[in-house]
């Protein structure tokens, strides 16, 4: 922690009235020792973590922090606030705020002293010697570790009586050091006054548990966001009540520096699981068949107490979790009450998801090799009988030939993986299975959604089939694999294959006759559906829909028209707000104008999602314009007859594109009719709060904090 906090990082005298200005107070320290390069954005990162969840906990504390590229150094800085700040805990206001910077990608060890911290948080003596520090060489030194909350005291008390100031500054510390008897009465925080006592709270309560043999043993996960301070502080809360309640409790903290999975050995004789978290819990599965708690990580530091005493009553009520709830990776992360409609398209998405780099990667080889070779490369030989190493055609011809390869396993990894979705691994291989006959019998995509589900659903029916113990352990590998082939292989094949195979033959019939205006409205469709949602379940099926028509071989001249409108209008919004951002940046915040910047570079790649933290914080402007500039990208670059192999690239593929030219100036008629608009809709708001020539812009702390709210909806990982 040496290198972590000085006294210059350190006020004792912290005079912001919001969390948000608290913040930028502390940042500002950590910028003026160079530990933070760019202020705006390092507190552009504090705000969207704040947004995930509130950093106050009860005892007055406020522990602001996150991840950011804009930190050079693991760096913390301190505040104490005589009339308190707002940070979201339901006790009231904090008076001593921790300011936590962690670049990205910081080392373990750092990781680890900022966690050790955070359990010193839980320690009331420790909080009390930092109300009362009269300097703030003190305080640093506390934070540190290189005195203790007793040493500091004594030292402090050899000080008072010869300086004649230091009634005064009791005094003025008063109501902070009101907070630290309350706290250290509170039922959470009575526990931890030193580790001293621990072994004594350990042992003593430990024939006072459930049975004469050993006292209740329960095992905690413990997670958040960022994985630095509430992860550590939960463990630390929940270990110190597990002592005072007399019960065995060892914690898992699943944080940034990585964690150590608990004993299989510890989980099995456990008698309760508390799981504190506010990310999903990794291996939860090991958990199952437990009485178990699942609340949020912050119940596990403000009410550890209760938590304990909850998991032993359902332990005494016999309530425990499914041993083997419902098995599929769809069902466990879904939330309960989900509709099938919910669920079926979680089911298609997780097949889509793992069939695109699949499309990524063999599209881009087989259009290098059409850009190589020519549009007669589909005709050479293999190359496994003729292979030049130095000609450009048989370079050419490997690269089509190897996309073409990957292109063979979309059907099959969309059929395996809508199955997967629906009954886990053991959906796997009918999935696959069914995918291959689908290629087999010309059904194309339409046969793998339809192989996809039979299978899922098949291998759900047979699981659900009582059988005798002995054969369990042949179940996942002979008797699942064996009896879903064999009725999938049946029903592609002899039922409803056929009409599959026709089905899809019309719609590709269908699609090559396209001309005209049913072809500009078609483009005009796409475009709209990926802008709608940039990235979500609509943009994805206009997505996929493209991508299945060049999925073949020599796809057909429509498909690839489709495929170049779709890769336009998904380049559109990212690209429009970075050049509203550029235009008119009084119009939006300071966070938002940094995303900008970003955004050029996304929508030049075709990463719709680049415009996502603008539509989630003014949807009602962004995204009808982004639609509306997606519809016109769409409808002119089918007009242009525009066409593309490739799909996936954005203008790095641009020499791979048919009619180019037309192609770039669909796009920028599109980014500058969804500019226009988001323009025109915001103007009519006004500027943006926090902006420049925004109303309070004067205020040096408001700004941040508006810029903090307008970044409480943007999705971004901490």
């Amino acid at each position: 922690m040496s290198e972590m906090i000085t006294a210059d990082l350190v006020d004792l005298d912290l005079s912001a009235e919001t969390k948000e200005a608290a913040a930028r107070a502390l940042a500002e320290r950590m910028a003026a020792l160079g530990r933070v390069t760019d202020l705006a954005g390092f507190l552009a990162d504090v705000a969207t973590r704040e947004a995930q969840m509130p950093t106050g906990l009860d005892g007055g504390i406020g522990i602001p922090h996150c991840r950011s590229a804009h930190v050079t150094e693991p760096t913390l800085a301190f505040g104490r606030s005589a009339a308190g700040i707002d940070f979201g805990a339901a006790d009231g206001p904090a008076d001593l705020v921790f300011l936590i910077a962690a670049p990205t990608g910081a080392d373990d060890a750092h990781l680890t002293i900022l966690s050790a911290l955070a359990r010193q948080l839980m320690n009331a003596e420790f909080t009390a010697a930092l109300r009362s520090a009269a300097d703030t060489a003190t305080a640093a030194a506390l934070i540190r570790g290189d005195v203790t909350p007793q040493q500091a005291a004594a030292a402090q008390a050899e000080a008072a009586p010869p300086s004649g100031e230091a009634a005064s500054g009791s005094a003025q510390t008063s109501p902070a050091d009101d907070g630290a008897p309350a706290e250290a009465g509170a039922p959470d925080a009575a526990p931890t006054p030193s580790e001293a006592p621990a072994p004594k709270d350990t042992t003593g309560p430990a024939t006072a548990g459930p049975t004469p043999e050993h006292p209740f043993r329960i095992v905690a996960v413990t997670s958040c966001p960022t994985g630095i301070a509430h992860t550590y502080m939960a463990a630390e809360s929940l270990e110190n009540a597990g002592r005072e309640a007399g019960v065995e409790l060892v914690v898992e903290t699943q944080g940034s520096a990585g964690f150590t999975r608990l004993d299989p050995a510890l989980i099995a004789a456990a008698d309760g699981v508390i799981l504190a978290h506010d990310v999903p819990v990794r291996d939860k599965d090991r958990f199952a068949g437990k009485p178990t708690v699942d609340v949020g990580v912050k119940a596990g530091i403000n009410r550890p107490g209760e938590l304990i005493a909850e998991i032993r009553q359902k332990a005494a009520r016999g309530e425990t979790t499914a041993p083997a709830a419902p098995g599929t990776p769809v069902e466990r992360t879904g939330e309960p009450g989900e509709s099938y409609g919910t669920k079926l398209r979680k089911w298609l998405m997780s097949g889509v998801s793992y069939m695109v780099p699949f499309v990524a990667a063999g599209g881009l080889l087989i259009a290098i090799g059409f850009a190589l070779g020519g549009y007669k490369v589909n005709k050479a030989p293999s190359v496994m009988d003729h292979f030049v190493w130095t000609q450009t055609d048989s370079w050419a011809a490997l690269m089509f030939q190897i996309g073409g390869v990957a292109f063979a396993f979309l059907v099959p990894v969309l059929a395996g993986y809508i199955a997967y979705g629906i009954a886990d691994r053991p959906g796997l291989v009918p999935g696959f299975v069914g995918g291959s006959i689908a290629l087999t019998i010309n059904a194309g995509f339409l046969g793998g959604l339809a192989a996809g589900l039979i299978s899922g659903a098949v291998v759900t029916a047979i699981q659900r089939v009582r059988i005798p113990q002995a054969l369990r352990g042949i179940m996942p590998v002979v008797v699942i694999p064996l009896i879903s082939s064999a009725v999938v292989g049946f029903l592609m094949f002899v039922v409803i294959g056929k009409p599959i195979a026709t089905a899809q033959k019309g719609m590709t019939d269908w699609l090559s006759g396209l001309s005209g205006a049913n072809a500009v409205l078609l483009g005009a469709l796409l475009g709209l559906m990926m802008c709608f949602d940039l990235g979500g379940p609509v943009n994805k099926v206009a997505y996929t829909f493209a991508t299945a028509g060049i999925a073949v071989s020599d796809p057909s001249d429509s498909a690839m028209k489709i495929m170049a409108a779709v890769m336009a209008a998904g380049m559109v919004p990212p690209l429009a707000m970075a050049l509203a951002t550029t235009v008119r940046g009084r119009l939006f915040t300071e966070t938002e104008r940094e995303n900008g910047k970003a955004a050029w570079v996304l929508g030049a790649s075709f990463i719709s999602e680049g415009a996502i933290p603008f539509a989630a914080a003014d949807p009602l402007r962004v995204i009808p314009s982004a639609m509306a500039g997606g519809a016109l990208t769409g409808a002119l670059s089918m007009a242009f007859g525009a066409t593309l192999r490739a799909p996936h690239g954005g203008v790095f593929v641009v020499p791979l594109i048919g009619n180019p030219f037309l192609y770039l100036i669909a796009v920028a008629a599109g980014v500058c009719a969804s500019t226009a608009l988001v323009v025109a809709l915001k103007t009519l708001r006004g500027s943006a709060p926090g902006a420049p020539g925004g109303k309070r812009e004067k205020d040096e702390h408001g700004q941040a904090a508006r810029a903090g709210s307008a970044d409480r909806e943007q999705p971004v990982a901490a």
